[in-house]
C-alpha cells in the first residue's frame, strides 16, 4: 500500500495524483526497472477490490497474465482469463483456493480489504511506502482497525524521490 505521512491512500475523490514526488532525497536509492521486473516475477497472484480492479483498468492493466482475485459483491464482467471474481468467505479463498497453489499472494488495494485480512488474520507482511505528502483528508489505510496488533520490523528503504517503504512482519499470537 501506498500512503501520505498522514495515513491516507486517496484523495476524498479517489484521485491519487499525489503518488508522482518530485523530491530528492540524495541518501535514498533509485529504484530502476530491472529491480521493479524481478520483484514482479516473485508474485504468484494477485488479490485486489473491485475499485482497485476498475482503477487498474484505467491505468492500462499493470498486473500482466499473473492471476487476479477480485473481491466484489458487484457483478463485474471481464474479458481476461487471468481475472476471477470472488465474493465470499475470505478465510476460504486464502486458505483453501490460493495458499496450496501459490507461494507469493499479494494484496494490492483496498483500505477495508486490508483491514479484513488483518482482522482476520490472513496477512503475513505489511509493506506500506510512504510518500512524502500530507494529504489532510480522504480515504484512510487502516480506518479504525479496532485491534492492537504488534508488527515485526522487517526493512525499512529510503528513495531519491522521498519515499519511504516499511516493511513489517504481522506477529502471530
Amino acid at each position: 500500500m501506498v500512503s501520505s505521512l498522514d495515513g491516507f491512500i486517496a484523495k476524498k475523490d479517489r484521485s491519487v495524483s499525489w503518488l508522482r514526488s518530485t523530491d530528492n532525497y540524495e541518501k535514498g536509492i533509485t529504484l530502476n526497472e530491472e529491480d521493479v521486473e524481478e520483484f514482479i516475477k516473485t508474485i504468484n497472484c494477485y488479490v485486489m477490490g473491485s475499485r482497485t480492479y476498475e482503477h487498474a483498468l484505467e491505468l492500462g492493466w499493470p498486473y500482466g497474465a499473473v492471476p487476479v482475485i477480485v473481491l466484489t459483491h458487484r457483478e463485474l464482467t471481464t474479458d481476461r482469463e487471468n481475472v476471477e471474481f470472488y465474493s465470499g468467505d475470505l478465510a476460504k479463498l486464502v486458505n483453501d483456493n490460493l495458499k496450496p497453489i501459490y507461494r507469493n499472494i499479494w494484496l494490492v488495494g483496498g483500505a477495508m480489504i486490508a483491514k479484513d485480512f488483518i482482522l482476520l488474520k490472513l496477512a503475513d507482511d505489511i509493506i506500506i511506502s510512504i510518500m512524502p505528502v500530507i494529504l489532510g483528508d480522504g480515504i484512510l489505510f487502516f480506518d479504525y482497525i479496532r485491534q492492537e496488533q504488534l508488527l515485526h520490523l522487517k526493512d525499512v528503504v529510503a528513495y531519491k524521490d522521498g519515499m519511504v517503504e516499511l516493511w513489517y512482519e504481522i506477529k502471530k499470537e
